[in-house]
């Protein structure tokens, strides 16, 4: 069994890990970057580290001394949690070859799954369902624009390195081909260093919906049923909840058998998640792999009463999974908000400061993964996302009862937060039916924020990259405010 863990994240993911291996006897070991010293998860994990400077470049993406720190300090193994180098072959691989295990798939998974249209090839071979498009790259405009028009629009250009939303356009029709093309490969090549793209046909008013799974090294696979993760604002999401009331049980069992099938065929292990888009016709089409653990698993352990992270633990440790699909049951309903320091009136733009109030709410069925504490820091560098709100119910109308009032009691003072905006997601009748998709809040909530905000990205990066320069100048303790702004969505709150 493993007995020390290198945790290579930062914030509430780091946080969470450290609570799963308190409970199996593991010792924690922290990184963290001088932006990080007073972080919540450096206090709380048996050990810490400082790992470099501030930008995350020069710290929690450094692989070469995450893995160097790992051997000095004896740890036999290395969770890196999501994002930062958690999907990054390059690095799981230096890990396997330095002999410290990995908290995850292995380097020939991740990198089999990793690049988009591989991946399309891969889940075609294996009869997977795909949206129609292409396999491969798209070399020219003109190869692109003869194929966008054999799909028939509107298409997606889609980067094939990445993902969140990053080297992504929809494009209605073949005037605006072009200029979506250029656009598309440009924030490719800046976001993963590679300026390749793919076209996939747009499918209309979808549902995203996920499944996760989890295999070991010795062959066995389980699924721990689906989520719907459809509430999204530019392809990152912002609501998660388990089950999908939209998957009726036989779709459940085709898209569950999809999702094996999909795992099976890059000889995957550890805990993953399929992304499927999901039509109003139940038909659904794999868009994905996500080779890590999810920011959203807490409404999965919600209703399967399973701790995804220690599994993900033994499983890395060798051992067999500790339990069968007959074992698993889907118990109720949960919903997860994420909880970020931005300012959704400016553009949804970063907000940055010091915690100075921070007040838990609690009562059944509620449960809060947070990397904030009062005096936490929040620096300009990294994700914006403070903690997480989840709530269980024995039904979907308890879960959000329950959110709506854990809301109501969380405070955070000293940044501005995204909890108001939930309030009015929570309460629209388009969310409380199901019958939003993935353009919800596009459609009924970004045309209520007061229009003298809303920027292109280029406007809203010169916001970001001034405010930045504020906070660094003045060393406030504090968040800029805009206090002013009187929106349409927040007047619907006190109507």
């Amino acid at each position: 069994m493993i007995k020390k863990i290198l945790i290579a994240n930062r914030g509430e993911i780091a946080h969470r890990i450290i609570k799963a291996c308190r409970e199996l006897g593991v010792t924690s070991a922290a990184i963290y970057s001088e932006a990080d010293r007073n972080a919540l998860h450096v206090r709380r994990a048996d050990e810490a580290y400082l790992i470099g400077p501030s930008p995350a470049s020069e710290s929690y993406l450094n692989k070469e001394k995450i893995v160097a720190l790992a051997k000095k300090i004896g740890a036999d193994a290395i969770h890196p949690g999501y994002g930062f180098l958690s999907e990054r072959f390059e690095f799981i691989k230096m890990v396997e070859e330095a002999g410290i295990e990995f908290i995850g798939p292995s380097s020939k998974s991740v990198k089999m799954m990793g690049g988009k249209t591989d991946a399309r090839q891969l889940m075609k071979a294996h009869n997977v369902p795909i949206v129609p498009g292409t396999i491969e790259p798209i070399n020219s405009v003109e190869e692109g624009k003869r194929i966008a028009v054999e799909i028939g629009f509107p298409i997606m250009i889609k980067a094939s390195a990445g993902g969140g939303g990053k080297g992504m356009r929809k494009v209605q029709s073949l005037q605006e081909f072009q200029d979506s093309f250029n656009h598309a490969k440009s924030e490719a090549q800046k976001s993963f260093g590679s300026d390749s793209v793919y076209i996939e046909k747009f499918i209309e008013n979808p549902k995203h919906i996920e499944v996760q799974i989890l295999a070991d090294k010795h062959g066995n696979y389980v699924h721990l049923f689906e989520r719907d993760c459809s509430v999204q604002r530019i392809h990152q999401k912002v609501i998660e909840e388990a089950p999908a009331i939209t998957v009726d049980e036989a779709t459940r069992v085709k898209i569950t058998k999809a999702a094996i099938d999909a795992a099976r065929a890059c000889d995957y292990y550890n805990a993953g998640t399929i992304e499927f888009l999901m039509d109003t016709n139940k038909n659904f089409y794999f868009l994905e792999m996500n080779t890590r653990l999810q920011v959203e698993h807490p409404v999965t352990e919600m209703i399967t009463g399973f701790d995804i992270v220690k599994e993900q633990i033994k499983i890395a440790s060798g051992l067999e999974l500790s339990i069968k699909q007959n074992d698993l049951m889907i118990h109720g309903h949960a919903i997860e908000c994420r909880i970020y320091g931005e300012d959704v009136d400016n553009n949804f733009a970063p907000s940055t400061g010091k915690i100075t109030h921070h007040r838990l709410t609690s009562g059944p069925g509620i449960r809060i993964d947070r990397g904030i504490d009062v005096f936490s820091d929040v620096p300009v560098y990294y994700d914006p996302m403070l903690s997480k709100v989840i709530t269980w119910g024995r039904n979907r109308e308890e879960a959000i009862a329950r959110m709506k009032r854990a809301l109501c009691e969380y405070q955070i003072c000293g940044v501005i937060t995204n909890i108001p905006a939930f309030n009015w997601m929570l309460n629209q009748e388009t969310f409380l039916n199901g019958s939003f998709d993935i353009d919800f809040l596009e459609k009924e909530f970004i045309p209520l924020i007061p229009d003298k905000w809303k920027k292109t990205s280029e406007e809203n990066e010169i916001v970001i990259a001034t405010l930045a320069a504020l906070i660094k100048q003045s060393e406030m303790n504090n968040a800029i405010t805009f206090s002013s702004i009187n929106s349409d969505w927040r007047n619907q709150l006190y109507e």
